[in-house]
């Protein structure tokens, strides 16, 4: 293992580090040629897109649109290492549930499908045709098709994620639980109802213009790289940059771009925040607000600061949040977003000082209880000087994996509209369901409850990346099946139902051919543009599916004749299943000769057009009261005597969601190790501690349950008082199921309250090893 050290980073974001990490990432995966002629196909008109994140492409005739992290997905991808059978003949499923995470899908690509054998306790090879049959005989078995659930990664594309909505409504549930459920449904929720759109309303271009960009509890530098490269440009030609965050993060503050030969000859770095402010977890909304204040203030005070015409043409509501703006008390704000009067004041005025404003957030904002209300905070600040629906203005939620806003689109939703069933209906000659299904917490409870009975997953981990771990992992145990598609192994293979499948996958680095040829999909970006996907490399196994092929014939399998859709048909050419998109979503007319172009097109925005697609015809303002009640003045308020923290869990800079690709990150100064917990040095102090002391986390809550995570060293890090931040999936035991977003559903998992205690070896709830592997103690 390597060294374990923790060492601060004296380096800017990018740059050799960057380079340095590339070079490894291919060298681990024993692809140094084979990665870096993939990685030259990496977002091309006539290559694949990456795999990683969801920040759209500045130029697709670029070789270099790639980033750090996007290469160690492309690399994970395409690595060398495979994960056959023999494999699974070595290891019984408790042995590998003894490995770690990063250990798992370490072991590389996965081959061949595979089904548990329960005497044995490993997984055993299958064939294709006797998987469908399992998993129909398990379905069609049901007496009521909403004891399936469906999950859906962010990764799958809009063709598998199309068809895969339409085979699951005609089985008869709208049990589509996702990741936009664990990340950017509170942006959905706040937006949909404000200003008739649930998706940012930006583009590149509207980077170019903007005067001014505020970005709320994100971290670019490790979970959206290439987005530095658009700041950078910004902070060169003068823009402001005003970043909210608890933590300092390198990314924030300055980038070494590699592909600039002056920057990276002379060692040199651009500045990206020209304003950092550090303000308290959860402390955002009564930020917001306080510069909401001042802007009305300043206009009381001098007029000419709000724009009356977009106001009065365009929104409702804003005399009723004005008036409780005026009558909202410094003294409070101060008190709960941690930064000072002067300092939103401050905030504010660069806001007022700027033609055109762009506001950024991520799941910092997103896995908050008061998440919603923020959001709303921030479109309403928006709104307050016009900043939609013009040049270089608007509201921008970076989404996370690179098709979860497409799966949206494409239908993926527990809570579909009447009118996508009503087109389904028309268009497919069925009645789809009407009832709501479960959201990724509510399918947990379904599953504790006895509910659930099959658990169906397009890609992700869903036993890692979900909260309340031990909860979820008692939930798919008591699954009569688990079925998971997929790439590599992961932790949700080993926590499986009493029968189980492990579905092997193309990635999109890979060849996909079918009947007519080879294949390409499409995938929407967190800007609405809609672009393909075409792989380049053979296939790591000829045993490999595609997900649209998946999907085919497991509905086929399921439904048989009670389905007049011709699914093996739709899956010999991806253009016909875009023809079938094309008839049931209008904002896709001639879906095939658009997504031809270079580029691909962009889907219309309404509200970018200042058309609100709302209950009132307008964007509505919204007020929202400072809260008074999160879970962390809940605890502090029952444990008056104990120090109670407020913990954020985060990703490494060698991680993407739940995937581990090594144990350092670098801009934290942390190497070869996860279980730290990032702490101000005089809440150390206080606790009469010193840097480096392990502590077991404890999270205060109401219900009675034991949550814990234990043995993680104490880093001294810039952080304020009060404030803790540790990584996920390590910590994720310590988020409740009930520790929501309001209206949204979302784990609030950069939220909460815990207790640090001394750390006692053994006798626990939970052991743990170095690496980060975690089983439930007998």
């Amino acid at each position: 293992m390597k060294q374990e050290k923790i060492e601060f980073y004296k380096g800017p974001a990018g740059g050799w580090g960057a380079l340095n990490s590339v070079k490894n990432a291919l060298l681990r995966q024993d692809i140094p040629l084979k990665g870096a002629k993939t990685l030259l196909s990496a977002n091309q008109p006539d290559g694949f897109d990456c795999p990683g994140c969801a920040w759209p492409d500045r130029n697709h005739a670029s070789t270099f649109e790639f980033c750090e992290n996007g290469v160690k997905a492309v690399a994970a991808e395409a690595t060398a290492r495979r994960a056959g059978p023999g494999l699974f003949a070595q290891y019984t499923v408790a042995e590998l549930a003894e490995q770690s995470d990063f250990w798992l899908e370490d072991q590389g690509r996965l081959t061949q499908p595979m089904a548990y054998h329960a005497p044995s306790d490993q997984y055993r090879p299958i064939a294709w045709d006797d998987a469908f049959a399992l998993i129909a005989r398990h379905l069609n078995a049901l007496p009521d098709p909403n004891q399936a659930i469906f999950y859906t990664s962010g990764r799958a594309s809009n063709e598998a994620a199309f068809l895969y909505q339409l085979f699951v409504r005609q089985f008869g549930t709208n049990n589509f639980p996702d990741c936009s459920n664990m990340c950017h449904e509170p942006s959905g929720s706040g937006m949909r109802p404000q200003i008739g759109v649930g998706k940012g309303t930006v583009t590149l271009h509207d980077f170019e213009c903007a005067e001014a960009i505020f970005i709320f509890g994100q971290n670019p530098g490790t979970n959206h790289p290439r987005m530095l490269g658009e700041l950078r440009e910004a902070h060169k030609r003068g823009a402001r940059i005003v970043s909210f965050n608890p933590l300092r993060e390198r990314g924030l503050e300055r980038f070494a771009d590699p592909q600039d030969k002056l920057e990276m000859a002379t060692m040199g770095s651009t500045p990206i925040s020209t304003h950092y402010f550090q303000l308290r977890v959860g402390g955002d909304l009564p930020a917001v607000k306080g510069m909401m204040k001042h802007v009305l203030e300043q206009e009381d005070a001098r007029g000419g600061v709000l724009d009356h015409a977009f106001i009065a043409e365009h929104t409702t509501g804003f005399a009723a949040m004005a008036d409780d703006l005026r009558t909202e008390s410094w003294e409070l704000l101060e008190q709960e977003s941690g930064l000072t009067e002067a300092q939103m004041r401050s905030a504010a005025d660069i806001y007022i000082g700027a033609k055109s404003v762009i506001a950024c957030w991520g799941m910092g904002i997103t896995q908050h209880k008061y998440a919603v209300a923020t959001i709303q905070a921030i479109v309403s600040l928006l709104m307050m000087r016009g900043n939609i629906g013009r040049e270089g203005a608007g509201p921008c939620p970076v989404r996370g994996h690179s098709n979860v806003q497409g799966d949206r689109t494409m239908g993926i939703w527990e809570k579909p509209p009447a009118a996508l069933l009503d087109k389904l209906r028309d268009v497919f000659g069925f009645e789809p369901p009407r009832e709501n299904g479960v959201d990724t917490v509510e399918a947990i409870r379904h599953m504790l409850d006895g509910k659930g009975k099959v658990f169906f997953a397009l890609g992700g981990n869903f036993a890692s990346a979900t909260p309340d771990t031990y909860e979820t992992w008692k939930a798919l145990q008591r699954c009569d099946l688990t079925v998971h598609v997929t790439t590599k192994l992961n932790r949700s293979h080993i926590v499986h139902g009493k029968e189980a499948l492990i579905l092997p996958c193309l990635g999109r680095t890979e060849i996909d051919m079918q009947a007519t040829g080879p294949q390409g999909v499409t995938v929407e970006d967190s800007m609405s543009m809609v672009h393909i996907s075409v792989g380049i490399n053979p296939p790591a196994s000829e045993h490999l599916l595609s997900e649209p092929a998946i999907v085919a014939r497991l509905a086929a399998a399921t439904l048989g004749a009670r389905s007049n859709v011709p699914w093996l048909w739709l899956v010999e050419d991806y253009a016909r299943i875009r023809d079938q998109i094309e008839k049931v979503f209008p904002d896709f007319k001639d879906f095939n000769q658009r997504v031809a172009v270079p580029g691909g097109f962009r889907l219309r925005n309404t509200a970018s057009e200042r058309v609100w697609a709302t209950a009132s015809g307008k964007a509505s303002f919204h007020a929202h009261a400072v809260p008074r009640d999160t879970p962390t003045h809940i605890a502090r308020e029952r444990y008056k005597d104990a120090v109670v923290f407020t913990l954020l869990t985060t990703r490494s800079h060698d991680q993407y969601n739940t995937t581990i690709y090594g144990m350092d990150d670098r801009y934290r100064g942390v190497y070869g190790q996860r279980r730290v917990v990032f702490i101000n040095d005089k809440d150390i102090r206080a606790l009469g501690m010193q840097d480096g002391d392990w502590v077991d986390i404890q999270t205060v809550w109401s219900d009675g349950q034991e949550r814990r995570a234990d043995r993680f060293k104490l880093v001294a890090y810039d952080i304020p008082r009060g404030n803790l931040a540790a990584y996920y999936p390590e910590t994720n035991p310590l988020v409740p199921l009930s520790a929501v977003a309001d209206a949204a559903g979302t784990p609030t998992s950069k939220s909460i309250p815990v207790l640090l205690v001394p750390h006692k070896p053994a006798g626990g709830a939970v052991a743990v090893d170095e690496a980060g592997a975690q089983a439930v103690a007998p």
